[in-house]
């Protein structure tokens, strides 16, 4: 498979993201969008992590795993899935938090408890 851009991996991501929500609906819990979202990634030919571990260091303190990257595609686009009746402030700020620990460009901020999905879809640009 020809290496993929960041904006081609999101297309992709939205694409599945909009069918997952068509079919399922808002109000289910974030982890079935998460596992739904890794499988369809998967059967698209993208390799989609989830869970994935973000190491932290402070000083002389690491954190091996103190944090999680809900969906991790192609190591290029990382995602974040609510299910919240409202994003707040805080859902950036850890999104972009979770790109710059980790380098990565781009991401998406994504909340499936919207009634039309397109409105809970977030870019998130890390040094683009």
């Amino acid at each position: 498979m020809e290496q993929k851009t960041e904006n081609q991996i999101c297309t992709a991501i939205l694409d599945q993201a909009f069918k997952i929500h068509t079919e399922l609906g808002p109000g289910l819990l974030e982890s079935v969008y998460e596992k739904c979202l890794q499988y369809e990634m998967m059967q698209a030919g993208f390799d989609a992590q989830i869970q994935v571990p973000v190491p932290m260091n402070y000083k002389s303190i690491s954190f091996e795993a103190g944090f999680r990257i809900d969906l991790l595609v192609e190591n290029k686009v990382l995602v974040e899935i609510k299910s919240v009746e409202n994003l707040a402030p805080v859902h950036f700020a850890q999104t972009l938090t979770y790109l710059r620990m980790r380098d990565i460009k781009l991401g998406l901020l994504i909340n499936f408890n919207s009634k039309h999905l397109k409105y809970g879809i977030h870019r998130i640009a890390n040094k683009l």
